[in-house]
């Protein structure tokens, strides 16, 4: 990434919580305008073998919180207030990668349009997150 637009993925390595972390979401790429990452099919099955719909949202989630609290920047903190996903299609296996892609920057709000897709690119959910953006609570 050029100098003005770092990446930020290795930032959110240890820090990015328990559940993504078990979830075994990888960041790949991180920056206000877009999070890209991805995470294994395998372990985040529903009971008939097919990718969860939660799974699916949490990877959503994931990537439009980091862009989101990239986008707030330093000292403020991102909190998810609304998520939609529509479900195209099922995966089985593999993995499936995320794309945030920023759709609104404000001072107090963002929302980012999410497309998750599986090792064929074929599109497997589409998401929006929107996060509310304050200042970090002091210690």
């Amino acid at each position: 990434m050029t100098q003005e637009q770092p990446d930020h993925a290795g930032r959110f390595g240890d820090v990015h919580g328990d559940l993504a972390k078990a979830m075994g979401i990888e960041y790949l790429e991180a920056a206000p305008e877009r999070v890209v990452g991805r995470m294994p099919v395998k372990g985040n099955t529903q009971p008939y073998g097919l990718l969860h719909g939660g799974a699916s949202c949490v990877l959503a989630e994931s990537l439009g919180s980091v862009g989101s609290a990239l986008h707030a920047g330093p000292g403020r903190i991102a909190v998810g207030i609304e998520i939609n996903a529509t479900h195209h299609r099922s995966a089985t296996e593999g993995w499936v990668t995320g794309v945030a892609t920023r759709a609104h920057g404000g001072r107090t709000l963002a929302s980012y349009d999410i497309v998750i897709t599986d090792e064929a690119d074929r599109r497997v959910c589409t998401a929006r997150l929107t996060c509310m953006l304050r200042d970090q609570p002091p210690a």
